[in-house]
């Protein structure tokens, strides 16, 4: 009986595993699929072009991975060091009432639409960068801070999770030896607890890369090339919710589709870097 049960269990699990890989690559191939003619032949060269005029034919979406690239890079960055402070605090550094707090802020954090960030960033956070630092407001700088803010929840969780998992025995060690909490934390839990926090990293990359509505309300959707942190861009994310066609066959339609395969190669991009760090910190843990 136990062992119907446990053939059961593994069938279902294994059908849902299944189940989830086919959609995905039916979704890639269904992108594919529809991306198609703008693959093939001249066309193909003219994605990289750094102009976007559908009347012109031009479909040029350089401009569009660029913004996407550096508001997510910028994004992670900054709140990589937030996540870790407050993943170090809520494990290792705080005491009991400081981790409870936190935890509850972090994942009240992770329940509050993206969209009430971009609304309080235009009326409080614009209007400071337009005074502080010139132009309109509306740049990769602004983007990526709020975008740092909505990533950090998913960030702190993975991080503390890999900094709670590390053997106690280790801790325990150092303690014995006379290390402080903090000494505990930066010789003992970071160097153990590295491949989880990377994987965590990454985790919020691929989170800021896949947002819409920040870069939507905030980056300003300039089809251009960002100059610098203060200029105004468009991410893919934001150029497929604003590319509208009357002809789904049109170019213009079927460019958006581009944008999605490349995201998805991004985020393919990341899932290896991930399993390469973990392989590699598995071989020299078992070495």
């Amino acid at each position: 009986m136990s062992l119907s049960k446990n053939s059961l269990a593994k069938g279902v699990f294994l059908f849902c595993t299944a189940a989830s890989a086919a959609v995905t690559l039916l979704v890639l191939v269904f992108m594919f699929l529809l991306g198609l003619p703008l693959l093939e032949g001249r066309t193909f060269y003219s994605l990289w072009g750094e102009q976007w005029e559908p009347h012109a034919g031009l479909y040029g979406i350089l401009p569009m991975v660029a913004g996407t690239l550096w508001i997510a890079l910028l994004a992670a960055c900054l709140s990589l060091p937030l996540s870790l402070g407050a993943a170090g605090v809520m494990t290792s550094l705080g005491g009991p009432g400081v981790r409870r707090l936190l935890q509850l802020m972090v994942r009240f954090m992770t329940g509050i639409p993206t969209v009430i960030y971009g609304f309080a960033a235009i009326f409080l956070l614009v209007p400071f960068m337009r005074q502080s630092l010139g132009g309109a407001g509306l740049s990769v700088l602004t983007a990526g801070m709020v975008l740092a803010i909505l990533i950090s929840p998913t960030m702190i969780l993975f991080m503390a999770d890999s900094l709670a998992a590390v053997d106690p025995a280790h801790v325990q060690a150092a303690r014995a030896l006379g290390a402080s909490r903090v000494q505990r934390l930066l010789y003992v839990k970071l160097p153990q607890a590295l491949p989880g926090m990377v994987s965590g990293f990454v985790l919020g990359l691929g989170r800021a890369l896949g947002d819409t509505l920040i870069a939507l309300m905030l980056a300003g959707n300039a089809i251009a090339v960002p100059g610098g942190f203060l200029a105004p861009a468009r991410t893919l994310t934001a150029h497929i919710a604003l590319v509208k066609a009357a002809d789904f066959n049109s170019p213009a339609f079927r460019s958006i589709f581009a944008c999605g395969i490349i995201l998805y190669l991004f985020t393919t991009a990341a899932v290896l870097c991930v399993r390469l760090i973990s392989h590699t910190y598995g071989e020299a843990g078992r070495a």
